[in-house]
């Protein structure tokens, strides 16, 4: 399809000046974003695409990787609390990833296998 050019109409490289200018002044206010480099983003793309394909693959997953976040808790000698220890889930940064991979399990293990997976709860 050819365009046909009026005197109403810049020309394309009227066109392209006047965006190039245009883009150059909306650059400016702005401020540079800074990349950030996750080091663990391979692993955790590693983890999403773990496929569970045996029912002992299945079952291990399932038992190793704990169904909730432990709990906090506060060391205490003497009534002082000498020691604080966060959730464990806050300190793991591929928490998501592990427990995506046991919801991935279980559902395995209702889907393929048809068991009852409450023990696992």
């Amino acid at each position: 399809m050819s365009r046909i050019c009026t005197k109403e109409e810049p020309s394309a490289l009227q066109a392209l000046a006047i965006a190039s200018a245009q883009s150059v002044h909306a650059a400016k206010p702005a401020k540079l974003q800074k990349r950030q480099f996750d080091i663990l983003q391979p692993l955790r793309q590693w983890l999403d695409g773990i496929e569970i394909r045996t029912p002992k693959m299945a079952h291990f997953l399932a038992k190793a990787i704990p169904a909730q976040c432990p709990f906090e808790r506060d060391i205490k000698i003497f009534g002082r609390i000498i020691a604080h220890i966060p959730p464990l889930c806050k300190l793991n940064p591929l928490y998501e990833q592990l427990v995506g991979l046991r919801f991935r399990a279980l559902c395995y293990l209702v889907d393929r296998c048809g068991l009852d997976i409450q023990s696992y709860c």
